[in-house]
C-alpha cells in the first residue's frame, strides 16, 4: 500500500520541508558541484520570483480543484463519484504515511548497505525507474483529465467528436461480469495525446516544467476527487497530519532524505536563477504537493458547506482561500527569518482551520458547520475510501481515484461553477 507524505518542501542547506533550494543540482536533482565550484547564490530577484511563482502554483489547483469538486459531488453516475474520506480513514492516514515514509528511508539508506545483492535489487536507481513509470501513466491521467474541460472550448460545437468504448468483461450470460468499461471520445483521444507528449518528456529530460505539469494535474485532481465528508474528520485528518509533519521534520532527517532521494513529480520546483539561466535553470526551490492537497481538500470542503446554506455566498471558502496564503506566506517568513527547517503544516493546519472556525462562531453557523455531511451529497454511489495510495512529499492518493475513474467524457463536464 503505497503512502503519502503530507510534507513538504527544503531552502538550502537548511532543508526546509515547506520550501527547497537545491543548489547547484541537475535536471534531475543529483549533486553536480564539486570542490572547484562555487555554490550559487541566489539574487533577492530570483528568490523573490522563485517563491512568488510557487504560491501562485499553489494557489490555482486549490481555487479550481474546490471548484471542480462541487460539480464532481453533484455527478448522477457512480463512475464520476469522489473518494469519501471518513474519520476512521483520516486518524489511520497519519501512521500509514508515517511507516511508508520511514519504510522509502530504510530502501534509499539502509537497505544499499545490508549486502551487495540487495543494494542491487534495492538501489534509489532502480527504486526511482520504478516510480517513475509508475507516475508516467498516472501522470498521463490525471493532465488529461485535468485540461479536458478547457480543451472542450477550443473545439467548435460542430466538431464530429465520435464515442468509443474500451469494454472488458468477465464470465458470460447471468454471470457477466463488468471490468473495465471505459467510455470516450474524440476530444479525450486528444488530451491523452497531449498528456503522453509531456510524460515522455519527463521521463526523458525530466524537465522541469514537465514535473510542474504533472504535479499541478495531481494536486488539481486530488483537491477535486478526494471528499472529507465532514468538517470533524477533516480536523482529524489535519491534526493527525500537523503532528506527522512536525515530527518527521523537527525530530529526524527522514523527510528530508527521502525527499531528495526520490525521483518523481511530488512536488513543485521553480528555479532561483532563471533570470541568469533562462529554461536551463538549475536552482530549484520547491514546494511538496501534499502542502496543497491536504490544506486543499479542507478548503474545497468549505467551498461546499458554502453552496449547502444557500446563501449565495462563498465566505467560508474564501475566509480557508486567504488562510491558506497566510500560513505559507508564514512559511517562508519564519523558513528565512531562523534559516531552518520548517514544517509547512505548523502553519497551515493552524490558519486553514482556526480562520474559518472563528468567522462560523461570530455569524453563529459553528454548529451548523460541524454538522455538515457532505457525503450525503453523494451516496450511496460513493465509494469509500479505504486505503491511501501516497509516496513521500506528494499526494499521489489521488492513485486509487484515476484508477478508478480515468479520465471519462462524463466528467469532462465538471467545468468550474462560477462564483
Amino acid at each position: 500500500m503505497a503512502e503519502v507524505d503530507q510534507g513538504s518542501a527544503f531552502p538550502g542547506e537548511a532543508a526546509s520541508p515547506a520550501i527547497d533550494s537545491l543548489n547547484a543540482t541537475d535536471s534531475n536533482g543529483t549533486d553536480s558541484t564539486n570542490a572547484t565550484v562555487a555554490k550559487f547564490v541566489s539574487t533577492p530577484e530570483g528568490t523573490a520570483l522563485a517563491y512568488g511563482s510557487l504560491v501562485l502554483m499553489a494557489l490555482l489547483p486549490i481555487f479550481f480543484g474546490a471548484l471542480r469538486s462541487v460539480n464532481c459531488a453533484k455527478g448522477k453516475n457512480s463512475s464520476d463519484m469522489p473518494e469519501t474520506i471518513t474519520s476512521r480513514d483520516a486518524a489511520r492516514f497519519p501512521i500509514i504515511a508515517s511507516c511508508t515514509l520511514f519504510g522509502l528511508y530504510l530502501f534509499f539508506k539502509v537497505g544499499v548497505c545490508v549486502c551487495e545483492i540487495l543494494s542491487c535489487i534495492f538501489s534509489e536507481e532502480y527504486i526511482n525507474m520504478l516510480l517513475s513509470m509508475y507516475f508516467f501513466v498516472l501522470g498521463i491521467l490525471a493532465l488529461s483529465h485535468t485540461i479536458s474541460p478547457f480543451v472542450n472550448r477550443l473545439f467548435p460545437e460542430n466538431f464530429p467528436n465520435k464515442q468509443y468504448q474500451l469494454l472488458f468483461t468477465q464470465g458470460s450470460g447471468e454471470n457477466k461480469e463488468e471490468i473495465v468499461n471505459y467510455e470516450f471520445d474524440t476530444k479525450d483521444l486528444f488530451c491523452l495525446c497531449f498528456s503522453s507528449v509531456v510524460g515522455v518528456w519527463y521521463i526523458l529530460k525530466k524537465h522541469w516544467i514537465a514535473n510542474n505539469l504533472f504535479g499541478l494535474a495531481f494536486a488539481l485532481n486530488g483537491v477535486e476527487l478526494l471528499h472529507l465528508n465532514n468538517v470533524s474528520t477533516g480536523c482529524i485528518l489535519l491534526g493527525g497530519l500537523f503532528v506527522y509533519d512536525v515530527f518527521w521534520v523537527f525530530g529526524t532527517n527522514v523527510m528530508v532524505t527521502v525527499a531528495k532521494s526520490f525521483e518523481a513529480p511530488i512536488k513543485l520546483v521553480f528555479p532561483q536563477d532563471i533570470l541568469e539561466k533562462g529554461l536551463a535553470a538549475n536552482n530549484f526551490a520547491m514546494l511538496g504537493l501534499g502542502d496543497i492537497v491536504i490544506p486543499g481538500i479542507f478548503i474545497a470542503l468549505l467551498l461546499r458547506f458554502d453552496v449547502s446554506l444557500n446563501k449565495n455566498s462563498r465566505t467560508y471558502f474564501y475566509t480557508g482561500f486567504l488562510a491558506y496564503i497566510f500560513g505559507l506566506g508564514l512559511t517562508i517568513f519564519v523558513m528565512h527569518t531562523f534559516k531552518h527547517a520548517q514544517p509547512a503544516l505548523l502553519y497551515l493546519v493552524p490558519a486553514c482551520t482556526g480562520l474559518p472556525f472563528f468567522v462560523a462562531l461570530v455569524k453563529g453557523e459553528l454548529t451548523e458547520m460541524f454538522s455538515y455531511e457532505s457525503s450525503a451529497e453523494v451516496l450511496p454511489h460513493t465509494p469509500r475510501l479505504t486505503h491511501f495510495p501516497t509516496v513521500s512529499g506528494s499526494p499521489a492518493s489521488l492513485a486509487n481515484s484515476m484508477q478508478q475513474k480515468p479520465s471519462s467524457p462524463r466528467r469532462r463536464h465538471h467545468n468550474p461553477t462560477s462564483m
